[in-house]
This record gives C-alpha cells, sequence and structure tokens, in this order.
C-alpha cells in the first residue's frame, strides 16, 4: 500500500475499504509508517495513539457486515488527525500548544470529534498549532517549530500548521483545522492545500460557549476539493443523508455552476489587514483572475471600502478577549492557576489586554465587526464570490515572525505596569508584525461568510502559494463548486514536496 497510498484521497481510501481490496490495519500501518519517517523532519504530530487506532481498525474490519456502526460511515478506515486546540478528545492530552495545559486530559469527545468517529475516520493522532491558536505560524515552545515539507527552512503556517504539513508530507489524506482568523487558510496556502473555512452557520452544536464576535470554525485541510466537501455533510449537514445525496456539499463539488451561467467575480487587490502584497502574491491574483475568466467568468477589479485600520482593532480585541479567558481563566478549565511560566510571553501579554481592555472595548469592536459584515454584504449583492490573496507573501522562514527580546521586554513591561496607552502602542506593534504577513484573512471570520484558499499557484523557489476566495454567508456549495472548476482546470493533487516523499 505504501506505493499506491498517496494516489487517493481519503473518499478513494474509504472505496478501497469497503471494496476489501485494503484493509483498514494496512492503511493505518501505511499512515503510522509515514508519520514516523516524515514527523522527525517536520515535527507535525504531537501526540500519537497508535495502539487504540489499531484497535479500532480491526474494530472496522470485523464490522463490515454491518454488526458495527464505526464501520459503516463513509470515511471508515482513513487515518485521521486531530489539532491539539480546540476540540476535546476523551482520554488525550490537550496542550492547546501551552505548558499551563500539557496535563489537561478532557474526559468527553467534542461534538465536532463525535462526528468525525461517526465517520469512521480512524483517529492516531493530534497535530502541532501555535499556543492557543494566538500566531499565523507554528512555534509553540512547549513542542519546537513545526516545518514545511516544502522546504523545511519555512513556516507551514498557523494556527493549524500541524495538520497541513502532515497532509502536505502525505500522512494523511486530510485532516482536521480551525480558523479563527485563518488558520486554515493559512496553512493551507502555505502548504498547497485546499482549505475551506465554513460559514459560521455551517457547524454543529458545541459544548464550548461561543467566543464573543464567532469568529472559530472547524473543519479541514485536504488535497482534495471532495474530501472537504464530504467533511462539511458530516459536520453540518443530516447524518441521516446519504453522502453525496441531492442537496449535500459533495454532490454541490460534483455538480456545474449553475449550468455553465458565469459567476460575477469581485477582483480585489487590496492587501486588506496586511500592508502591501508581495510579486509573487500579485503575479498569483492575475493568474487566477485570467484563469477565472478562461472559464467564462465575469472578473471586475473593486475597491473594498473598508475602514481597515477600525476592522483590524476590532478584530484583536476580540481576539484579546478569547485570550484572557484561556489564560488568566485557566484555572475554570484545568483547576490549576495560571502562572506567567506556563504561557508563552506574547500570549501572557495578549490575556492581559483583554483584561484591561476588553469589557470597555468590546462593545465597540462588536459594532464595528456589524457595520464591516453589513459593508461586505451590500458588496455582495452585486457579485457572486470575491478573489483576493490569502496571504499578502510567500510562506516566511521559521523564526521570522517570533517576538525580538526587544519585543518581549516591552510585553514583560505591559503585564507588570498595565497602562493603556503602552499596551495600545504594543497591541498595534505586534499586530503589525503579523498582519504584514498574515492579514489577508481575518476579514471573513469578522463577516461569517465562506472563503477558501485554493493551491493554484507556486513561485520560482517550489514554495506554494494559495488564492482565496469568498461568497456570501451560506453559500458554501457555490464556493465548492466553484474549487471543483478550478481544480480540473488546474489539477493539484498530484504536487508533491519533494524533499519528504522519499523519506517514507
Amino acid at each position: 500500500m505504501q506505493s499506491d497510498y498517496l494516489e487517493y484521497d481519503a473518499i478513494g481510501l474509504a472505496e478501497l475499504v469497503q471494496r476489501r481490496e485494503v484493509s483498514a490495519r494496512e492503511l493505518l500501518d501505511t499512515a503510522i509508517a509515514r508519520a514516523e519517517a516524515a514527523n522527525p523532519a517536520i515535527n507535525s504530530i504531537v501526540l500519537k495513539d497508535y495502539d487504540a487506532a489499531r484497535k479500532r481498525a480491526l474494530r472496522i474490519e470485523a464490522g463490515g457486515n454491518g454488526v458495527d456502526a464505526l464501520a459503516q460511515g463513509p470515511l471508515a478506515g482513513v487515518p485521521f488527525l486531530v489539532k491539539d486546540l480546540g476540540v476535546a478528545v476523551a482520554g488525550l492530552r490537550m496542550t492547546l500548544g501551552s505548558r499551563h495545559y500539557r496535563h489537561y486530559v478532557p474526559t468527553a469527545d467534542a461534538p465536532v470529534v463525535e462526528r468525525f468517529r461517526a465517520a469512521g475516520l480512524n483517529l492516531f493522532g493530534k497535530t502541532s498549532a501555535s499556543e492557543l491558536g494566538q500566531m499565523p505560524y507554528t512555534e509553540p515552545e512547549l513542542f519546537g517549530p513545526c516545518r514545511n515539507p516544502w522546504n523545511l527552512d519555512h513556516t507551514p503556517g498557523g494556527s493549524s500548521g500541524g495538520a497541513a504539513a502532515s497532509v502536505a508530507a502525505g500522512i494523511v489524506p486530510l485532516a482536521h483545522a480551525s480558523d479563527g482568523g485563518g488558520s486554515i487558510r493559512i496553512p493551507a496556502s502555505c502548504c498547497g492545500l485546499f482549505g475551506l473555512k465554513p460559514s459560521r452557520t455551517n457547524q454543529p452544536p458545541s459544548d464550548v460557549p461561543p467566543s464573543p464576535g464567532g469568529l472559530g470554525v472547524d473543519l479541514a485541510v485536504s488535497r482534495s476539493v471532495r474530501d472537504s466537501a464530504l467533511m462539511l455533510d458530516l459536520l453540518a449537514g443530516d447524518p441521516a443523508r446519504a453522502p453525496g445525496a441531492p442537496g449535500t456539499f459533495l454532490a454541490a463539488a460534483r455538480e456545474p455552476l449553475d449550468g455553465g451561467k458565469p459567476l460575477a467575480v469581485a477582483f480585489i487587490t487590496d492587501p486588506l489587514f496586511a500592508d502591501a502584497l508581495s510579486p509573487d502574491v500579485r503575479d498569483a491574483l492575475d493568474d487566477a483572475a485570467a484563469l477565472l475568466a478562461s472559464l467564462g467568468h465575469n472578473v471586475e477589479p473593486v475597491k473594498l471600502n473598508v475602514d481597515f485600520a477600525a476592522a483590524r482593532e476590532a478584530f484583536l480585541m476580540l481576539w484579546s478577549v478569547v485570550a484572557e479567558k484561556y489564560v488568566l481563566e485557566a484555572d475554570t478549565i484545568t483547576g490549576t492557576k495560571p502562572r506567567r511560566q506556563d504561557f508563552e510571553i506574547a500570549t501572557w501579554a495578549m490575556a492581559h489586554i483583554g483584561r484591561k481592555l476588553g469589557e470597555q472595548a468590546l462593545p465597540a469592536a462588536l459594532e464595528t465587526q456589524q457595520r464591516i459584515t453589513t459593508q461586505v454584504a451590500d458588496l455582495m449583492t452585486r457579485f457572486d464570490v470575491i478573489l483576493c490573496a490569502t496571504l499578502a507573501a510567500p510562506p516566511v522562514k521559521i523564526g521570522e515572525l517570533k517576538p525580538t527580546p526587544s519585543e518581549r521586554m516591552q510585553m514583560r513591561a505591559v503585564t507588570a505596569m498595565p497602562v493603556e496607552a503602552l499596551m495600545r502602542k504594543l497591541l498595534t506593534e505586534s499586530a503589525n508584525k503579523a498582519f504584514a504577513w498574515a492579514g489577508c484573512t481575518e476579514l471573513f471570520n469578522m463577516t461569517g461568510q465562506p472563503s477558501m484558499s485554493v493551491p493554484l499557484a507556486w513561485n520560482a523557489r517550489g514554495l506554494p502559494i494559495g488564492v482565496q476566495f469568498a461568497a456570501r454567508e451560506g453559500n458554501d456549495a457555490l464556493l465548492l463548486r466553484l474549487a471543483a472548476q478550478l481544480e480540473a482546470a488546474r489539477p493539484w493533487f498530484g504536487r508533491r514536496p519533494p524533499l519528504l516523499m522519499a523519506r517514507a
């Protein structure tokens, strides 16, 4: 199976299991072998649960006659990895990339994980994420940096960097990812994968109270559009409806775009929250616009008249309030009082900003979010889809965005002396550094719209560059139809990183 494993996406592997051309145990053994070969180089998997997965594989094989529901799921036997952040897996440590949570073991599965299990996915490990998902790169101090299979000196993005690196390295065909500010789309862009952030309305019930602004969603990074479509059905659809039945997202990914009717595409070259787009990204955008035009769509350059400075400030305030909950109120989750030495200084500082400024600034941030959502919705009355950048530049090098010694000193100072003016200054400066590279995705978390990064370009150095598309909230099916059309016109499934394929 080793030689054939990469030729199939998750749906393809599940079909092999269903036809008994390969066993669930053989698939798992292949995935584990690939993990053991690749992980020393990319550091993407931070927890292994091989023995339990082997037992599940045997259950799946034995239950093929219908006696075990686990074996009847549409992805039964497909090896799978869950992000070590946000969703609980019963009996498995969930560190959130943080020293404080390194001994925290949830006792029940999150609803998202329940649906993964019902689909028959065989979870055998957890993937690295930035601490509390705070950064658009994956370099937690607890585990060390996760690396990009396309070039080990570069980041796979974040916060779902471990998930994307694992898929790009061919360990699994798809992996769980979540997105509160770009954490599906950023690593998908960095690793040459497809990444859909679904509408916030297309999520299963959650056992976690919603965060202010409703920024976060769960889905996956994948090598094929249809895999992500099926995953969205599994998380948001009717469990009783057969995979690919009319009206499902998987069916949408197989359907032509409205009988061939051209889409009205708003082509936005503004850098959104970023400062400027690099030449590589501009070239990728221009190429994507030309590709859309060649497919018959109407592409119109548009200026997005949004106050991006206000939007950035509002997003950061929402983000800091979430940090406060998981850092300064961590004892409500773990039962252990939070200590400075158990969190990275940037996370600790963000939490203190949330505590100092959040109560006063949160209402204004939510009001700004609503105003921007209305502005973008008005634009979407004229257009079907937005085309814009996923990232302002190709993947940056490991360590490039980490706080400098001077910045760390400032962060320590503002937590020791929480002066509002100094906190606002630090927040702005830190944000400018991250947004300069990863400032093109957060807008659609604020508006709740579905958006996706599609791997349409690689630069001269062989680094992937994703292109972002967004649609009206709730119109995820349209994006999947468009993604399938782009996948057929510019196939990416066979592109593999040169560095790691020979290892496994």
